[in-house]
């Protein structure tokens, strides 16, 4: 008999969950068994804002994991990971993204635009509170963590004490808990981070058996969606508290398929707001995000991003926020 598959994951009912999906798609497709191994990271033993956690904090102890050989794969949250990769790891699948946009979770069903000023909106990523600032509506936004059901309850339980939070559909969507969205949010108000809402399956490079039957999950437009995203992410050397968003989306073209790359850097409060897009090939991705990333820098993307610190290349981490 084969020994199952370990399969590394937080223990968060969000991580637990898209770990179970994965692990069932896989099994589905490849007849291999797989059991989950819970792994406690840095991040689930801290209070602290997401922002200050510092670099890979969520995903660390799950690498470290593999590299120790106490786990065959690992699955994350894309938008978790360093853009720098890790020696000896391999990006074995994208699996197809959820639904990347953002979601509101309001009192009395309400949208956004239906807020009075002086609503009081909570949210983990600076990178909502400076789009929800650059909206000019006078909400009260204020920073939140906790798990998804920690961070409804602030709005839909008992002891709430928020007006609305907002927090990535996707995370919603693999929980079931769709019925409580309010409104998902338009890009055009709230462009989502850079890989919001995929998954990155991951495992040793010196597995290539492994690597071979991972790469059955493989999405290829989620891949070059995210690359895209990333790239910009990467080029922009964004700290871990820059508010940067991104979102690719591929469609049919004149000549073929394209991504349509939307890129923007927003100031904490709100008061600068670059935005571009690009458009390009997907077997161009990685090239479309650097050169959008150039162009915001050439308007002065790097003053926003130095009001916010400049943590160098490959160290990037926006904190698990789905």
């Amino acid at each position: 008999m084969t020994a199952p598959l370990r399969l590394g994951t937080r223990g968060s009912a969000l991580a637990m969950a898209q770990s179970g999906q994965i692990a069932e798609a896989l099994t589905l497709a490849t007849g291999r068994a797989v059991e989950l191994v819970e792994v406690v990271t840095a991040g689930d033993r801290s209070s602290a804002p997401v922002h200050r956690l510092g670099v890979g904090v969520f995903v660390s102890a799950l690498r470290d994991a593999l590299t120790a050989r106490t786990i065959d794969f690992a699955v994350h949250s894309y938008k978790d990971l360093p853009t720098a990769a890790a020696p000896g790891l391999h990006i074995a699948a994208v699996p197809s993204r959820q639904d990347p946009r953002d979601a509101l979770v309001a009192k009395g069903g309400r949208t956004l635009a239906e807020l009075p000023p002086g609503a009081l909106v909570g949210t983990g990523a600076l990178r909502r509170i400076a789009q929800l600032h650059a909206l000019g509506m006078q909400l009260e936004v204020t920073p939140i963590r906790g798990n998804v059901d920690t961070r409804l309850g602030r709005v839909l339980g008992p002891d709430a004490d928020l007006d609305a939070v907002v927090l990535a559909r996707a995370g919603l969507a693999r929980l079931g808990r769709t019925d409580v969205i309010t409104e998902t949010l338009d890009p055009m108000l709230m462009l989502p981070a850079p890989a919001q809402g995929a998954l990155a399956v991951e495992c040793r490079i010196d597995d290539p058996d492994l690597v071979e039957l991972l790469a059955v999950l493989d999405h290829a437009p989620s891949r070059a969606a995210v690359t895209a995203e990333r790239a910009l992410l990467a080029t922009l050397e964004a700290g871990c508290s820059a508010p940067v968003a991104a979102y690719g989306e591929l469609a049919e073209g004149e000549t073929g398929e394209e991504i349509y790359l939307r890129g923007a850097v927003i100031s904490p409060d709100g008061t600068r707001d670059l935005r571009l897009s690009r458009t390009g090939t997907p077997a161009d991705a990685a090239e479309i995000g650097k050169a959008l990333a150039a162009e915001l820098l050439e308007l002065g993307a790097d003053s926003i991003l130095g009001q916010e610190g400049h943590a160098g290349p490959g160290t990037q981490q926006f904190g698990s926020t789905e």
